[in-house]
């Protein structure tokens, strides 16, 4: 493992043992991200908030952040967009983030929602944010407390500082297709990357990087290996999926890593599949 990736491990995840022990700490905000995504046998996808899950327990202290309507865009035709500086702003100041907080980041589908989350975070220019290393799923496992209350903490003043070098967009996309230099990472499962997927991508699953059984990332000398062997050493390495979710988790983990020019694009094949001037591989038919 090479030198600095212990420390930004320690900076960006944090164990449900250290959660346990800070739940009274003023300055945190505990923030349940969870979204789950299930894949109908005829390749389609239905998404459903983690709203209601939270309302029926969740880690004290918690609130909820809904990644379908308080930090999306409400004018794009696709889900998950990146939203406008000013609403998320207004998003997280709601939830009582800003200046002095340390923001910790959870859900209750394989860590998906909260890595999307501490992207988007860093893509508006807060950094004091941390996932949660095995969520919900693992803190259940540990019979902790749980809590049912749903009041929000006192508003903050979230300013955003917008980043846009780690956000790709489709014509990057496209213009990387030939740049050696970049990396193309599909987050999808194996099955559903060949079905389809961009061309010159490889495949490095999301689910992959976690145990399934307590949602707990793999170790970090194991996560390396893993991308090493798919070519993620490039100058620039930009990731992918259906709607840029899981994306956000091999951007988390890349960084974690100390892989330093990572983008997730955004529109990710959603976006890529409506453009018909686009090339794509594909296996067997699939609707996204």
């Amino acid at each position: 493992m090479e030198a600095g990736k212990g420390d930004r491990a320690a900076q960006y995840l944090v164990e449900t043992d250290w959660l346990a022990t800070h739940l009274d700490d003023p300055n945190l905000r505990i923030i349940d991200c969870t979204v789950f995504i299930k894949y109908k046998a005829n390749g389609g996808i239905h998404l459903e908030s983690g709203r209601t899950a939270w309302q029926q327990g969740h880690i004290p202290g918690s609130t909820f952040v809904d990644l379908f309507e308080e930090v999306a865009d409400r004018e794009s035709k696709f889900h998950f967009t990146m939203p406008p500086a000013a609403q998320f702003a207004e998003a997280m100041s709601r939830h009582g983030i800003g200046e002095g907080t340390r923001v910790i980041l959870y859900d209750g589908a394989m860590t998906i929602g909260a890595a999307r989350l501490w992207w988007m975070l860093r893509v508006f220019g807060f950094d004091n944010a941390a996932v949660l290393n095995g969520g919900w799923k693992k803190w259940q496992q540990e019979r902790r407390p749980i809590s049912v209350e749903s009041d929000l903490p006192s508003p903050g003043h979230f300013i955003a500082r917008p980043c846009s070098e780690l956000i790709a967009s489709k014509e990057e996309v496209l213009a990387a297709l030939a740049d050696k230099g970049t990396c193309l990472i599909n987050a999808l499962s194996e099955a559903r990357y060949r079905e389809m997927h961009i061309p010159n991508s490889v495949n490095a699953p999301a689910e992959s990087l976690l145990n399934p059984e307590t949602h707990v990332y793999l170790s970090l000398d194991t996560l390396h290996q893993k991308f090493e062997q798919i070519g993620a050493t490039c100058k620039r390495v930009i990731t992918y999926c259906d709607s840029g979710i899981w994306a956000s988790s091999d951007a988390f983990i890349l960084t974690l890593l100390g892989v330093e020019n990572v983008a997730v694009y955004d529109g990710s094949m959603t976006e890529w599949m409506a453009d018909s001037t686009l090339p794509v591989e594909i296996g067997r038919s699939f609707k996204p």
